[in-house]
């Protein structure tokens, strides 16, 4: 019986993951970088900085992450073979064979893939809202709608400039030292790419990344803006009802 690797749970534990730090990341840089004004929402400039911060500081975590990630979704199995290597095994493995420099295998490239991914997301995310529900930046009373359709134009526009550099981030991260690496870094991997397969493979996938990314991202912000909400209704709740009870006779 062939043994089949739950790749899909993985991928997509690792994207809760990934929007738990980055969502967690933004808000303290947001609130650092603005905390002269805080009755006002961020400038936009402030909202692209705490981005690109986000990005690049989540990319330290991640970038392990998705090097066993893709790895494991590498892993081939023959007809008679059963597969029993997980995520910490593989971590182990490649920690063994090519160490410290082996697990962050990709490093650069994905702090240049995320950091400007992630200023355009959470700006052009803060821009479209704007635009589609005029002052709801400090009022924070967009329908849903607003935060479905503006989440999920983020998503697209921030897919849309990093994709290039995702697909040369995912060929050297499928190296291994043990298969040998045909790419010796980020320009030679996207010269050799380019003269294989011509300037399209930057781009292959694009439609359906951008599709699937436009509902995820969506429904993602439409969470994390209906979440803080609750969160703050409850303790303004909290806090009312506090004052009521000291000011009762």
């Amino acid at each position: 019986m062939q043994y089949k690797c739950p790749i899909e749970a993985r991928c997509h534990h690792t994207l809760f993951f990934k929007n738990a730090v980055a969502f967690q990341v933004y808000a303290v840089l947001t609130r650092a970088l603005n905390s002269s004004n805080k009755t006002e929402p961020p400038p936009y400039s402030t909202v692209a900085l705490a981005g690109i911060g986000t990005g690049a500081l989540q990319s330290l975590i991640l970038s392990p992450v998705e090097l066993v990630k893709i790895q494991l979704q590498l892993q081939t199995t023959g007809k008679h073979q059963k597969q029993t290597q997980g995520p910490m095994c593989m971590a182990k493995k490649i920690l063994r064979t090519e160490g410290l420099k082996g697990i962050y295998r990709g490093l650069s490239i994905t702090v240049l893939r995320d950091a400007p991914a992630h200023g355009v997301y959470f700006w052009s995310y803060e821009f479209a809202r704007e635009k589609l529900y005029p002052g709801c930046r400090k009022s924070g009373q967009e329908t849903l709608a607003t935060m479905l359709f503006a989440g999920g134009l983020a998503g697209v526009a921030s897919w849309v400039c990093c994709y290039p550099l995702d697909v040369i981030k995912s060929r050297i991260q499928a190296q291994s030292a043990s298969h040998g690496e045909k790419y010796q870094g980020i320009v030679d991997c996207l010269v050799k790419s380019v003269r294989d397969e011509g300037y399209p493979v930057l781009w292959r996938g694009l439609g359906t990344a951008v599709a699937r990314a436009f509902i995820v991202n969506g429904a993602i912000f439409s969470a994390y803006e209906l979440g803080l909400r609750f969160m703050v209704n409850n303790s303004n709740q909290g806090i009312m009802l506090e004052e009521t009870v000291q000011n009762s006779p």
